[in-house]
């Protein structure tokens, strides 16, 4: 005999639910450091320059640059003068990188109500 009472369902268990991937914001440091070193590429400037033309060391701007070092608003000032930026300039990246990075997918019909994704 079942073990269940009459007229019910068997109980069937759920299956597990697939874990949701965590979106994660960009770290401040990450995106400082982008912004700079993408300027200094673009400025083809080697990283000694700029950190003899900021008087900071070249390993630390290095790790700046690759997001492994928080650096203070008196370092960051003087990379962005190096670059020949101020801070607001700089910090006005940073933050148009943040929103690039974390804005959601827009959907935009295309020709004939094709279905693209705009970023």
């Amino acid at each position: 005999m079942s073990s269940q009472p009459p007229n019910h369902a068997p109980v069937v268990p759920l299956s597990p639910r697939e874990p949701v991937p965590e979106t994660r914001e960009p770290l401040w440091r990450d995106l400082v450091g982008d912004v700079l070193r993408r300027e200094r590429l673009d400025q083809e400037r080697t990283l000694k320059d700029v950190a003899e033309s900021a008087r900071i060391s070249m390993p630390y701007l290095s790790e700046v640059e690759r997001g492994r070092k928080e650096a203070s608003s008196e370092v960051l000032a003087a990379a962005a003068h190096a670059l020949g930026l101020d801070l607001g300039s700089l910090l006005s990246r940073v933050h148009s990188e943040f929103s690039r990075r974390t804005a959601p997918a827009r959907t935009v019909r295309g020709p004939r109500n094709a279905l693209c994704l705009a970023a």
